[in-house]
Protein backbone atom coordinates (compact mmCIF):
# COMPACT_ATOMS: atom_id res chain seq x y z
CA UNK A 1 0.00 0.00 0.00
CA UNK A 2 1.27 3.27 -0.56
CA UNK A 3 2.31 5.29 2.54
CA UNK A 4 0.68 8.54 3.45
CA UNK A 5 2.08 11.81 1.79
CA UNK A 6 3.97 14.13 3.97
CA UNK A 7 2.37 16.84 5.26
CA UNK A 8 4.02 20.27 6.23
CA UNK A 9 4.50 21.54 9.28
CA UNK A 10 3.64 25.30 8.09
CA UNK A 11 1.64 26.82 4.79
CA UNK A 12 1.86 29.97 3.48
CA UNK A 13 -0.95 31.07 1.87
CA UNK A 14 -0.55 34.42 -0.35
CA UNK A 15 -3.62 35.42 -2.21
CA UNK A 16 -2.44 37.20 -5.68
CA UNK A 17 -4.09 39.54 -7.83
CA UNK A 18 -2.02 40.79 -11.07
CA UNK A 19 0.77 40.03 -9.31
CA UNK A 20 2.85 38.42 -11.89
CA UNK A 21 5.60 41.61 -12.01
CA UNK A 22 6.66 40.66 -8.88
CA UNK A 23 5.97 37.14 -7.86
CA UNK A 24 9.11 35.49 -9.01
CA UNK A 25 11.12 37.80 -6.83
CA UNK A 26 8.90 37.22 -3.71
CA UNK A 27 8.99 33.48 -3.98
CA UNK A 28 12.91 33.37 -4.55
CA UNK A 29 12.58 35.07 -1.05
CA UNK A 30 10.53 33.01 0.50
CA UNK A 31 12.07 30.37 -0.41
CA UNK A 32 15.11 30.88 1.51
CA UNK A 33 13.48 31.98 4.33
CA UNK A 34 11.36 29.21 4.62
CA UNK A 35 14.10 26.45 4.39
CA UNK A 36 16.47 28.03 6.76
CA UNK A 37 13.45 28.06 9.11
CA UNK A 38 13.75 23.88 9.59
CA UNK A 39 10.73 22.80 8.65
CA UNK A 40 8.42 21.50 6.37
CA UNK A 41 6.39 23.14 4.36
CA UNK A 42 4.36 24.67 1.70
CA UNK A 43 3.28 27.69 -0.31
CA UNK A 44 -0.31 28.34 -1.22
CA UNK A 45 -0.60 30.39 -4.37
CA UNK A 46 -4.42 31.70 -4.73
CA UNK A 47 -4.97 33.32 -7.54
CA UNK A 48 -8.03 35.46 -7.41
CA UNK A 49 -9.04 36.24 -11.26
CA UNK A 50 -6.11 38.19 -12.11
CA UNK A 51 -5.83 39.79 -15.65
CA UNK A 52 -2.30 39.81 -16.10
CA UNK A 53 0.16 36.54 -16.47
CA UNK A 54 -0.25 35.76 -12.40
CA UNK A 55 -1.37 31.87 -13.31
CA UNK A 56 1.33 30.96 -15.64
CA UNK A 57 3.68 32.79 -13.24
CA UNK A 58 2.69 30.31 -10.02
CA UNK A 59 2.26 27.09 -12.96
CA UNK A 60 5.70 28.10 -14.26
CA UNK A 61 6.99 28.25 -10.05
CA UNK A 62 5.61 24.88 -10.16
CA UNK A 63 7.73 23.93 -12.87
CA UNK A 64 10.51 24.64 -11.09
CA UNK A 65 13.09 21.87 -10.17
CA UNK A 66 13.10 21.44 -6.37
CA UNK A 67 10.09 23.60 -6.42
CA UNK A 68 7.48 20.54 -5.18
CA UNK A 69 6.20 22.99 -2.24
CA UNK A 70 3.95 24.97 -4.34
CA UNK A 71 0.25 24.46 -4.32
CA UNK A 72 -1.91 26.43 -7.29
CA UNK A 73 -5.38 27.52 -6.45
CA UNK A 74 -6.85 29.41 -9.16
CA UNK A 75 -10.87 30.46 -8.32
CA UNK A 76 -13.30 31.08 -11.17
CA UNK A 77 -13.40 34.60 -11.18
CA UNK A 78 -12.26 37.58 -8.92
CA UNK A 79 -13.44 37.51 -5.04
CA UNK A 80 -12.17 39.71 -3.43
CA UNK A 81 -8.60 39.40 -1.50
CA UNK A 82 -11.04 38.25 1.63
CA UNK A 83 -12.49 35.27 0.15
CA UNK A 84 -9.18 34.80 -1.78
CA UNK A 85 -7.90 34.91 2.13
CA UNK A 86 -10.34 32.20 3.08
CA UNK A 87 -10.04 30.08 0.26
CA UNK A 88 -6.13 29.73 0.70
CA UNK A 89 -6.49 29.07 4.13
CA UNK A 90 -9.32 26.18 3.12
CA UNK A 91 -6.71 24.18 1.53
CA UNK A 92 -3.75 24.85 3.70
CA UNK A 93 -2.48 21.43 4.97
CA UNK A 94 0.44 22.59 7.94
CA UNK A 95 -0.20 20.87 10.62
CA UNK A 96 0.84 23.26 12.54
CA UNK A 97 0.39 26.77 11.51
CA UNK A 98 -0.42 28.68 8.62
CA UNK A 99 1.05 31.91 7.87
CA UNK A 100 -0.80 34.93 5.60
CA UNK A 101 1.09 37.29 3.60
CA UNK A 102 0.73 39.42 0.46
CA UNK A 103 3.22 38.81 -2.58
CA UNK A 104 3.77 42.74 -3.09
CA UNK A 105 6.77 42.46 -0.99
CA UNK A 106 5.78 45.17 1.18
CA UNK A 107 5.13 42.80 3.91
CA UNK A 108 9.22 41.59 4.19
CA UNK A 109 8.91 37.50 4.26
CA UNK A 110 12.01 37.68 6.77
CA UNK A 111 10.16 38.64 9.40
CA UNK A 112 8.22 35.15 9.43
CA UNK A 113 11.32 33.90 11.19
CA UNK A 114 10.33 36.09 14.10
CA UNK A 115 6.72 34.55 13.81
CA UNK A 116 7.81 31.41 14.20
CA UNK A 117 9.95 31.90 17.30
CA UNK A 118 6.89 33.16 18.73
CA UNK A 119 4.58 30.42 17.65
CA UNK A 120 7.08 27.65 19.06
CA UNK A 121 6.67 30.04 22.51
CA UNK A 122 2.89 28.62 22.12
CA UNK A 123 1.10 32.03 20.83
CA UNK A 124 -1.02 30.58 18.60
CA UNK A 125 -2.25 34.34 16.73
CA UNK A 126 1.30 36.08 15.95
CA UNK A 127 0.52 39.10 13.59
CA UNK A 128 3.21 41.54 12.63
CA UNK A 129 2.64 45.22 13.24
CA UNK A 130 3.94 47.95 11.41
CA UNK A 131 6.45 50.50 12.68
CA UNK A 132 7.01 52.25 9.81
CA UNK A 133 4.61 52.32 6.45
CA UNK A 134 7.19 53.68 3.85
CA UNK A 135 5.52 54.07 0.47
CA UNK A 136 2.29 54.92 2.21
CA UNK A 137 0.91 58.28 1.64
CA UNK A 138 0.09 61.20 4.56
CA UNK A 139 -3.37 60.76 3.87
CA UNK A 140 -3.63 56.87 4.13
CA UNK A 141 -1.12 56.60 7.21
CA UNK A 142 -4.21 59.34 9.09
CA UNK A 143 -7.32 57.48 7.69
CA UNK A 144 -5.95 53.96 8.71
CA UNK A 145 -5.02 55.32 12.13
CA UNK A 146 -8.24 56.95 12.16
CA UNK A 147 -9.86 53.83 11.36
CA UNK A 148 -7.72 51.67 13.42
CA UNK A 149 -8.77 54.22 16.77
CA UNK A 150 -12.93 53.97 15.85
CA UNK A 151 -12.73 50.23 15.90
CA UNK A 152 -11.10 49.64 18.91
CA UNK A 153 -14.17 52.33 20.69
CA UNK A 154 -17.10 50.75 18.66
CA UNK A 155 -15.84 46.90 18.15
CA UNK A 156 -18.20 44.58 20.49
CA UNK A 157 -15.98 43.52 22.55
CA UNK A 158 -13.68 42.85 20.03
CA UNK A 159 -10.37 45.13 20.07
CA UNK A 160 -8.25 44.75 16.88
CA UNK A 161 -4.22 45.74 17.15
CA UNK A 162 -3.66 49.09 15.32
CA UNK A 163 -1.24 49.33 12.43
CA UNK A 164 -1.71 45.35 11.77
CA UNK A 165 -2.48 44.08 8.14
CA UNK A 166 -3.13 40.18 7.64
CA UNK A 167 0.34 39.36 7.59
CA UNK A 168 0.34 37.14 10.56
CA UNK A 169 0.73 33.37 11.50
CA UNK A 170 -2.27 31.59 12.90
CA UNK A 171 -1.89 28.11 14.89
CA UNK A 172 -3.60 25.42 13.45
CA UNK A 173 -6.34 25.11 16.10
CA UNK A 174 -6.99 29.25 15.63
CA UNK A 175 -7.16 28.37 11.67
CA UNK A 176 -9.90 25.34 12.42
CA UNK A 177 -11.71 27.83 14.83
CA UNK A 178 -11.32 30.48 11.69
CA UNK A 179 -13.02 28.30 8.94
CA UNK A 180 -15.67 27.44 11.46
CA UNK A 181 -16.88 31.42 10.93
CA UNK A 182 -18.53 30.87 6.70
CA UNK A 183 -20.36 34.46 7.02
CA UNK A 184 -20.02 35.93 3.30
CA UNK A 185 -19.19 39.42 4.16
CA UNK A 186 -15.89 38.90 5.68
CA UNK A 187 -13.57 41.29 7.55
CA UNK A 188 -10.55 39.10 8.30
CA UNK A 189 -9.18 41.33 10.58
CA UNK A 190 -12.32 41.70 12.55
CA UNK A 191 -12.07 37.75 12.33
CA UNK A 192 -8.40 37.07 13.40
CA UNK A 193 -9.45 39.30 16.55
CA UNK A 194 -12.89 37.51 17.60
CA UNK A 195 -11.65 33.93 17.79
CA UNK A 196 -9.13 35.22 20.52
CA UNK A 197 -6.29 32.77 22.04
CA UNK A 198 -3.06 34.17 22.85
CA UNK A 199 -1.68 36.67 20.49
CA UNK A 200 1.40 38.30 20.43
CA UNK A 201 3.11 41.43 18.51
CA UNK A 202 6.46 41.32 16.14
CA UNK A 203 7.15 44.64 15.34
CA UNK A 204 8.57 45.72 11.62
CA UNK A 205 9.36 48.27 9.28
CA UNK A 206 6.70 48.23 5.92
CA UNK A 207 8.68 48.36 2.92
CA UNK A 208 7.37 50.27 -0.51
CA UNK A 209 5.49 48.10 -2.88
CA UNK A 210 7.89 46.15 -5.56
CA UNK A 211 5.94 46.19 -9.02
CA UNK A 212 2.52 46.37 -10.01
CA UNK A 213 -0.14 48.71 -8.29
CA UNK A 214 -2.64 48.53 -5.64
CA UNK A 215 -5.71 47.52 -6.39
CA UNK A 216 -7.22 49.40 -3.42
CA UNK A 217 -8.10 52.61 -3.85
CA UNK A 218 -10.04 55.36 -1.61
CA UNK A 219 -12.82 53.81 -2.39
CA UNK A 220 -12.45 50.71 -1.73
CA UNK A 221 -10.80 51.50 1.21
CA UNK A 222 -13.42 53.36 2.49
CA UNK A 223 -15.84 50.26 1.53
CA UNK A 224 -13.83 48.22 3.73
CA UNK A 225 -13.50 50.58 6.24
CA UNK A 226 -17.67 50.21 5.63
CA UNK A 227 -17.57 46.51 5.94
CA UNK A 228 -15.52 46.16 9.04
CA UNK A 229 -18.08 48.52 10.83
CA UNK A 230 -20.69 46.83 10.24
CA UNK A 231 -19.82 43.15 10.28
CA UNK A 232 -18.48 43.88 14.21
CA UNK A 233 -20.92 46.13 15.64
CA UNK A 234 -23.69 47.83 15.48
CA UNK A 235 -23.48 50.89 16.68
CA UNK A 236 -24.19 52.88 13.59
CA UNK A 237 -27.52 51.98 14.11
CA UNK A 238 -27.75 52.95 17.50
CA UNK A 239 -26.06 56.10 16.43
CA UNK A 240 -29.13 56.58 13.77
CA UNK A 241 -31.84 56.00 16.69
CA UNK A 242 -29.98 58.44 19.06
CA UNK A 243 -30.44 61.18 16.31
CA UNK A 244 -33.97 59.87 16.11
CA UNK A 245 -34.57 60.91 19.43
CA UNK A 246 -32.59 64.29 19.67
CA UNK A 247 -34.41 65.21 16.69
CA UNK A 248 -37.90 64.31 18.01
CA UNK A 249 -37.22 65.97 21.02
CA UNK A 250 -36.08 68.91 19.39
CA UNK A 251 -39.30 69.06 17.32
CA UNK A 252 -41.39 68.80 20.61
CA UNK A 253 -39.29 71.91 22.44
CA UNK A 254 -39.48 74.12 19.22
CA UNK A 255 -43.39 73.15 18.67
CA UNK A 256 -44.22 74.25 22.53
CA UNK A 257 -41.75 77.38 21.66
CA UNK A 258 -44.36 77.93 18.52
CA UNK A 259 -47.16 77.67 20.95
CA UNK A 260 -46.07 80.03 23.57
CA UNK A 261 -44.92 82.68 21.03
CA UNK A 262 -48.71 82.10 18.78
CA UNK A 263 -50.24 82.65 22.31
CA UNK A 264 -47.87 85.73 23.50
CA UNK A 265 -47.63 87.45 20.17
CA UNK A 266 -49.60 86.14 17.96
CA UNK A 267 -49.27 84.13 14.51
CA UNK A 268 -47.15 85.73 12.23
CA UNK A 269 -46.18 84.58 8.41
CA UNK A 270 -43.78 81.43 8.86
CA UNK A 271 -41.04 82.25 6.43
CA UNK A 272 -40.10 80.22 3.51
CA UNK A 273 -36.54 79.67 4.08
CA UNK A 274 -36.21 78.51 7.60
CA UNK A 275 -39.63 75.49 6.57
CA UNK A 276 -37.03 74.50 3.84
CA UNK A 277 -34.37 74.02 6.49
CA UNK A 278 -36.41 72.02 8.70
CA UNK A 279 -37.60 70.12 5.86
CA UNK A 280 -34.57 69.32 4.12
CA UNK A 281 -32.87 69.04 7.68
CA UNK A 282 -35.49 66.18 8.88
CA UNK A 283 -35.16 64.85 5.22
CA UNK A 284 -31.55 64.02 5.49
CA UNK A 285 -32.06 62.55 9.09
CA UNK A 286 -34.71 59.95 7.79
CA UNK A 287 -32.43 59.62 4.38
CA UNK A 288 -29.51 58.47 5.94
CA UNK A 289 -31.05 56.53 9.16
CA UNK A 290 -32.52 54.52 6.20
CA UNK A 291 -29.18 54.59 4.66
CA UNK A 292 -27.72 52.74 8.30
CA UNK A 293 -30.91 50.19 8.22
CA UNK A 294 -30.30 49.30 4.24
CA UNK A 295 -26.64 48.48 4.84
CA UNK A 296 -27.42 45.53 7.89
CA UNK A 297 -30.36 44.42 5.98
CA UNK A 298 -28.56 43.93 2.84
CA UNK A 299 -25.82 41.79 4.68
CA UNK A 300 -28.97 39.86 5.93
CA UNK A 301 -30.20 39.19 2.26
CA UNK A 302 -26.32 38.23 1.15
CA UNK A 303 -26.17 35.89 4.46
CA UNK A 304 -29.59 34.31 3.57
CA UNK A 305 -29.21 33.26 -0.03
CA UNK A 306 -26.13 30.75 1.32
CA UNK A 307 -24.20 30.55 -1.87
CA UNK A 308 -20.75 29.17 -1.86
CA UNK A 309 -17.98 31.53 -0.88
CA UNK A 310 -15.97 30.80 -3.53
CA UNK A 311 -15.96 28.70 -6.51
CA UNK A 312 -12.29 26.82 -7.53
CA UNK A 313 -11.28 26.36 -10.91
CA UNK A 314 -8.67 24.08 -10.43
CA UNK A 315 -6.53 23.06 -7.43
CA UNK A 316 -3.16 22.02 -7.53
CA UNK A 317 -1.30 20.75 -4.17
CA UNK A 318 1.98 20.42 -3.25
CA UNK A 319 3.79 17.97 -5.33
CA UNK A 320 5.87 17.46 -1.91
CA UNK A 321 6.90 19.90 1.16
CA UNK A 322 9.51 22.54 1.08
CA UNK A 323 13.70 21.40 2.17
CA UNK A 324 14.07 21.16 5.29
CA UNK A 325 17.71 21.96 6.71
Amino acid sequence: MPSDPVLPVLSVVVPCFNEAEGLPGFHERLQAVMTAIGLAWEVVYVNDGSRDRTLSVIDRLRAVPGSGAVACLNLSRNFGKEIALTAGLDHARGTGACIVIDADLQDPPEVIAALVDAWREGIDMVYAQRRARQGDSWLKRLTAKAFYRLMRRIGDRVVMPPDTGDFRLISRRAVNSLLALRERHRFMKGLFAWIGYPARAVLYDRDPRVGGRSSFSYWSLWNFALEGITSFTVVPLRVATYIGLLVALFSIVYGGFLVIRTLAFGNPVPGYPSLMAVITFLGGVQLVTLGVVGEYLGRIFNETKQRPLYVVERFEAARTVGDRT
